[in-house]
């Protein structure tokens, strides 16, 4: 067998350059792809967010041994660094000042991915066959060939819509000029845009949350600031997290303090809002929902009415359902910020035998391991080139990208997921099935602000059942027998119609 030489990353961010660092430790040449002009070119988006894990977490150890050998200084284990602060302090120093720095191609934009001279379909000599990364750079588009790839481009340029069911509100694409995406910088960059508005958050993971915190410090300084929570899910305490129960504990404490700030009254709250329709209006951004959720008490009669107007199908069939159902909700706004997570970008891997899981877009191993429909609490155990392996041999998936459309990614499950990764390709199998990282606990089960927090690896009882508005499968089973719930959990937040100048 003819030894792995070269191996091309796709991303010049902590993961991308921790698969270089372990890549050039076993003797490996790494070639790195990076679209953007500098390295962490994605993180650069949210440098002003603080991290949940500190910088123990946060520096890989092949990364670590190339940058002491430079003379460089450790931050020391303690300190939740921001985006911009790990870029600074550790992946611009690895980039400059070690073997990495003639590694890196910015401005190089992968556009596709197959093997040399064979489409999806072509199996004979496929395996013994060079992989050719077709990318674009500001000489035009070139070629570059490697013995194994692994996709590390992360997901952040791939936001998930603001609608329902996975897609784009009706009006969103037209509304664009006051919508942002992910974590915008409203106290920095993004102030003047926020400050005395009506600021909508759509969403109800960490990136919503802290948006919701950083814009309530705005609203301390600009008491005009008007901020309103649209949350899809029905129950609110879902999303405040284990508080002190949390082992990374300023993920815990995000959780903490928007619960007070909710019980304040300084964030109002829609809740079981799924975001239908964006109309840009002379009162500002008009966010609706819609007044039907596939309720069967539509008759016939309503389609048939609907159908013989004169006005158009879409809007009579709407008007229809809106008289069976009651009148919809709405919100009215100045600046909505989506932030609803991410997906990947499969496209330029379109050419390459690639197993996903049909719900998550992961490797099918990951699935079980990450789901969050079955993973609310307890722990996603590390993993590596076992579970992340492909039916094209020599090509991964890694970081952010690989956990598909779950959001439990952790900073430091990558750089194991690299290692074990890099490990195999270089042929050491045994290093690459040995597991080399402790992970702190990924989530607990949600509590009520103040209540009693459960951080049980069984997750009282497990999951609740998708269709019941309970925190844990004991919560569920208790309601269902009349009692108030089993004490984990809160009642939800009532809705109220927000048409103040907020967000």
């Amino acid at each position: 067998m003819v030894a792995i030489k070269t191996i091309a990353i796709i991303g010049a961010g902590p993961v991308g350059l921790a698969a270089a660092a372990h890549a050039t430790e076993r003797g490996l040449k790494p070639v790195v792809l990076e679209q953007g002009s500098a390295v962490g070119h994605a993180m650069r988006h949210w440098a002003h967010v603080p991290m949940f894990s500190p910088w123990a977490f946060n520096i890989d150890g092949a990364a670590e041994r190339l940058l002491i050998a430079s003379g460089w200084s450790h931050p020391g284990p303690g300190g939740y660094p921001t985006g911009g602060e790990l870029i600074d302090r550790y992946l611009a120093p690895l980039a400059q000042r070690t073997a990495l720095r003639d590694a890196i191609h910015f401005n190089a934009r992968v556009l596709s991915v197959t093997r040399s001279g064979f489409d999806k379909v072509r199996t004979a000599g496929r395996e013994s066959a060079p992989f050719a990364l077709r990318y674009g750079s500001g000489a035009g588009e070139q070629t570059l060939l490697a013995d194994a790839v692994i996709d590390a481009s992360g997901t952040w340029f791939s936001p998930n819509p603001a609608g329902p069911g996975g897609l784009t509100a009706l009006g969103e694409r037209e509304a664009a000029a006051a919508i942002s995406y992910g974590m915008p910088d409203v106290l920095g960059d993004a102030r003047t845009r926020h400050a005395g508005k009506r600021v909508a958050v759509l969403g109800g993971g960490h990136s919503a949350i802290g948006t919701l915190i950083a814009l309530a410090d705005l609203q301390e300084r600009v008491p005009e600031t008007r901020i309103v929570w649209l949350y899809r899910g029905a129950l609110l305490s879902k999303a405040f997290g284990g508080g002190a129960a949390d082992q990374l504990t300023a993920r815990g404490e995000l959780g903490t303090r928007i619960a007070k700030l909710v019980e304040r009254g300084l964030i109002g709250v829609e809740t079981g809002f799924q975001l239908d329709r964006i109309e840009r209006m002379e009162a500002g951004l008009h966010l609706e929902q819609f007044p039907i959720r596939l309720d069967r008490s539509i008759t016939l009669d309503h389609c048939f009415n609907a159908f013989s107007s004169r006005e158009p199908v879409s809007t009579s069939l709407e008007n229809a359902l809106a008289a069976a159902n009651g009148g919809g909700r709405h919100v009215t706004v100045d600046e909505l910020i989506v932030a609803t997570g991410f997906r990947p970008d499969l496209a330029l891997l379109r050419e390459l035998r690639v197993q996903l899981d049909p719900a998550l877009e992961c490797p099918p191993a990951l699935a079980p391991l990450i789901d969050p429909n079955a993973h609310s609490c307890g722990t996603v155990r590390p993993h590596g080139a076992v579970e992340l392996a492909h039916p094209e041999p020599g090509f991964y998936i890694a970081g952010m990208k690989v956990y598909g459309r779950a959001p439990t990614f952790l900073l430091a499950t990558g750089h194991e997921q690299v290692r074990s990764i890099v490990a195999e390709i270089a042929g050491d199998h045994a290093a690459a099935r040995r597991v080399e990282l402790v992970l702190p606990e990924t989530g607990v089960c949600s509590t009520r602000p103040g209540g009693p927090i459960v951080a049980d690896s069984g997750c009282c009882g497990g999951p609740a059942p998708a269709a019941v508005d309970a925190c844990c499968a004991d919560d569920a089973r208790a309601k269902a027998s009349g009692e108030a719930g089993c004490g984990c959990g809160g009642a939800p937040v009532r809705n109220a119609t927000h048409e103040v100048a907020e967000a």
